[in-house]
């Protein structure tokens, strides 16, 4: 029987669940560091673009592949663990970070922040979502896009409050600050990591109770496994939409900052290093409010249009808006479109966990879920290092064109795809299952055609010897037929 909501317990779930999330989406303000460390302090370090921008595109990476791990073990493991375990493991890695500082070796980057943090992003991003999509049947969309929203403005509480204060109080010392960092995400991420739990078997909100949700799951099919909807061309669909979304987003995330002091340079020759800084913190605080309410707004507006119409608008705006960042040299419209870009990104991952919810069910929505976000590790790879080959060999102006070329392009094949996408539940009927109920189903009509094609008269004849007979034979204690002497 179903169990009925009781008090706001989930509405908790959802807001530790979002404080999560917006300490895990400070990885999104790694663009902040990255001027930082290829400019002013090149002479401390001596690191490239490419060489600072795998840092956070193996972050980037271990994120998706470890989600993929955790969404699978999900429905076998408490989720309150595994999602403690990754906060903890990101706190780690800014450990290792602040120790790869003071060595000044960029291989200890990449272990710590890169592949220790990156696995914990893994772990932690993925319980929330899964978490908080069971709490909410009937509100998916707004719910997960909540949740996710944390993630698009930790990037924003990174740029604007705990970095600049921080390298403030420390005097520009990264060792201090990613130590101090790491403190920070360990007490935070473990307090909210603490409440992540699933609801009581059986348990429904008032409002299905009543009556079926309008935009709730897709009912569960008992023929269909993780493993066989991961290898479905339906999965192959949103996969490559997904990953086409976050590859023309994440390229501009991860140098949103440099490109945008680039462009004030040309602009305004004059400005000091600390001012260009300064804007390029705050294009970065200001885009990711952007998206973190894009992650709301596109979650909210599916539920009503759907998963894959949704899709289509967002990827056919990134079209016009890439094509206006090719020819615009207005700082402050490049700051609108990137914004806009930033909204649609946004919103690809506050739409995924509900489409992957109503195409194969609420049962299999972790692992699937879990899956999809290979495509986060792939564009993490692919988008933020083609734009860091630009930065690296040609001019600010060629290297920022050939970028919005090439993120368009991505948003071109992510459009044309989505229109083979369906908002249908998938459905799958077991191989062993079909052959063997068809003899079953012949063999009961061939014995039951013969007795409805006798008539009703010769039945009828029939019933009086059938009677007369069973009277004839005697019976004994047992109720069985005595055999007649001979």
């Amino acid at each position: 029987m179903a169990t009925i909501e009781k008090g706001g317990s989930r509405w908790l779930i959802a807001a530790m669940g979002t404080v999560l999330m917006l300490c895990l989406g400070t990885v999104y303000a790694w663009s902040f560091f990255q001027g930082l460390l290829v400019r002013e302090m090149h002479d401390v370090y001596g690191w490239s673009n490419a060489q600072v921008a795998w840092i956070f595109s193996l972050a980037i990476l271990f994120l998706g592949a470890t989600a993929a791990w955790a969404g699978a073990q999900l429905p076998r493991r408490n989720p309150r663990w595994v999602a403690m375990l990754g906060a903890l493991l990101f706190a780690v890695g800014y450990a290792v970070a602040a120790l790869a500082f003071a060595l000044k070796s960029l291989p200890l980057l990449y272990v710590g922040y890169g592949a220790i943090g990156g696995i914990g992003l893994g772990l932690a991003y993925v319980t929330p979502v899964a978490t908080v999509s069971k709490w909410f049947p009937d509100r998916k969309g707004l719910a997960t896009g909540m949740v996710v929203m944390g993630f698009g403005l930790g990037a924003l509480f990174m740029s604007k409050v705990l970095a600049p204060v921080l390298l403030g109080l420390t005097g520009q010392d990264l060792v201090s600050t990613f130590l101090l960092l790491g403190a920070i995400f360990l007490v935070l991420g473990l307090i909210s990591a603490w409440f992540m739990r699933n609801p009581p078997a059986g348990w429904q909100p008032k409002a299905m109770v009543k009556a079926a949700a309008k935009g709730a799951c897709a009912e569960d099919d008992p023929g269909l496994t993780v493993p066989r909807a991961v290898f479905s061309g339906r999965f192959a669909l949103l996969w490559l939409v997904f990953f086409f979304n976050i590859t023309a987003g994440i390229s501009i995330i991860s140098f949103q900052s440099p490109l945008f002091q680039d462009l004030w340079k040309r602009v305004a020759p004059d400005l000091a290093p600390a001012a260009l800084a300064g804007m390029g913190a705050t294009l970065v605080a200001v885009s990711s409010l952007f998206n973190g309410a894009g992650r709301f707004v596109w979650g909210t507006v599916s539920d009503r249009i759907g998963r894959a119409q949704t899709f289509r608008i967002m990827l056919g705006s990134l079209i016009v808006v890439f094509a206006l960042l090719v020819l615009t040299g207005n700082p402050w419209v490049f700051a609108l479109l990137v914004c806009w870009v930033l909204l649609c990104y946004g919103g690809g991952f506050g739409t995924m966990p509900s489409f992957i919810c109503d195409v194969f069910g609420n049962r299999l929505m972790p692992g699937v879920y879990g899956a999809v976000l290979t495509a986060w590790a792939v564009g993490g790879i692919v988008g933020p290092q083609i734009f860091a080959a630009f930065q690296d060999r040609l001019p600010a102006a060629d290297a920022s064109r050939w970028s919005f070329i090439v993120a368009g392009a991505f948003a071109v094949a992510g459009l044309v795809l989505s229109f083979l996408l369906s908002n249908k539940p998938v459905t799958a009927v077991p191989a062993a299952k079909a052959p063997a109920q068809a003899p079953a189903r012949s063999a009961a009509n061939s014995t039951a055609r013969p007795a409805a094609k006798v008539p009703a008269k010769a039945a009828a004849r029939k019933a009086p010897a059938k009677a007369a007979a069973k009277k004839a034979t005697p019976r004994n204690r047992s109720g069985r037929g005595t055999p007649g002497r001979k």
